[in-house]
């Protein structure tokens, strides 16, 4: 079968594209022929070896899938042959990537995938919805009528933040750095949109929100906490999921005697029971209409490099050229 994978830890150039193996899958596994994957930060991380997990050479690149189930193991009974399914936690903790023709995958991580959702739509949204669900649901327990704000509405988290928090009757702010981003923020349904690079951020969520933020869902890198926490509302929760190198000032004095939370998490912590809560709501809301994934770039399986380089431009590097996912079509 074809794959994209690495030999060694580095810089995108380490991914080659070449024939491996077809797996057998095992006991409770589905042998799942793929159509198309999505990138994310963390995909660099393990790449580059800036984050260290068990990992066995070749390793196949990628954690998100969408494709259709080709055989089953011994045991595996949960989905029949030709079934769609869609899912992530691919690639870490030992287990192989899924950017590759064919992945032997264990049923607990799979999901059926909507009839009329396609698959590059369907791998799109998997860790990044089950990201914005666990710390939107899992962590800060959003209520319906509170406020959230997240930065980079038009992002992977981000677009999934905002749809999620309004599917669940909150009233969502967020930002964007062009007026593209901003456009795609409102066609999401946010409430408010500012682009973070010419609005007075702090001043129109104030007019937004004169109690304050309930939910802060922080997605950059570098987060800026001395702005974010006296934003918040008494009892206001804000959510960390990046940022492993970051080391912010915490404004104390606006932080404890208000009752406010930090609530951080990583998402290959939550157990496959734990993710198939969040999956079963992205699925019933994307039936319902209330949930679209965005993807920003498609690459074809050779192209796999490229993909990374354009992904790591635009999280490591900042680049703001890139609204949404980005795919690598398989099949």
């Amino acid at each position: 079968m074809r794959a994209a994978f690495i030999e060694e830890t580095g810089p995108p150039d380490v991914i080659k594209i070449g024939d491996l193996p077809i797996p057998e899958p095992g006991p409770g596994q589905a042998l799942v022929r793929i159509r198309a994957v999505a990138l994310n930060p963390f995909d660099l991380y393990l790449r580059s070896g800036l984050v260290s997990m068990p990992m066995s050479f070749p390793y196949v690149i990628a954690c998100d899938f969408a494709g259709v189930v080709e055989r089953l193991g011994p045991g595996a009974t949960c989905f029949r042959v030709g079934d769609r399914v869609w899912g992530s936690n691919q690639g870490i903790l030992g287990r192989q990537g899924v950017a590759s023709e064919f992945a032997a995958i264990d049923e607990e991580w799979l999901n059926p995938t909507p009839a009329l959702l396609p698959d590059s739509d369907a791998c799109a949204m998997a860790m990044v919805g089950i990201t914005a669900h666990l710390g939107l649901f899992h962590r800060a327990e959003l209520k319906e009528g509170e406020t959230v704000y997240v930065p980079g509405g038009a992002g992977g988290v981000g677009s999934m933040v905002v749809q999620m928090a309004k599917a669940a009757g909150a009233r969502v702010a967020t930002s964007a750095g062009s007026p593209e981003r901003v456009e795609v923020c409102k066609n999401l349904g946010a409430d408010l949109v500012m682009n973070y690079k010419t609005d007075d951020l702090p001043s129109n969520l104030l007019a937004f929100a004169p109690e304050g933020i309930d939910v802060w869902f922080e997605t950059q890198r570098e987060p800026d906490l001395t702005t974010s926490i006296p934003l918040l509302r008494k009892r206001g929760r804000l959510v960390l999921m990046a940022g492993r190198t970051a080391a912010p000032t915490l404004p104390l004095g606006s932080f404890y005697p208000r009752d406010c939370s930090l609530l951080g998490f990583a998402v290959f912590n939550s157990s496959a029971e734990v993710q198939r809560r969040c999956t079963a709501d992205m699925i019933r809301w994307i039936e319902e209409g209330l949930l679209k994934p965005l993807v920003g770039r498609a690459f074809p399986l050779e192209a796999a490099a490229d993909a990374e380089r354009l992904l790591e431009q635009n999280t490591i590097g900042k680049a703001g050229t890139l609204a949404g996912k980005v795919v690598i079509l398989v099949d």
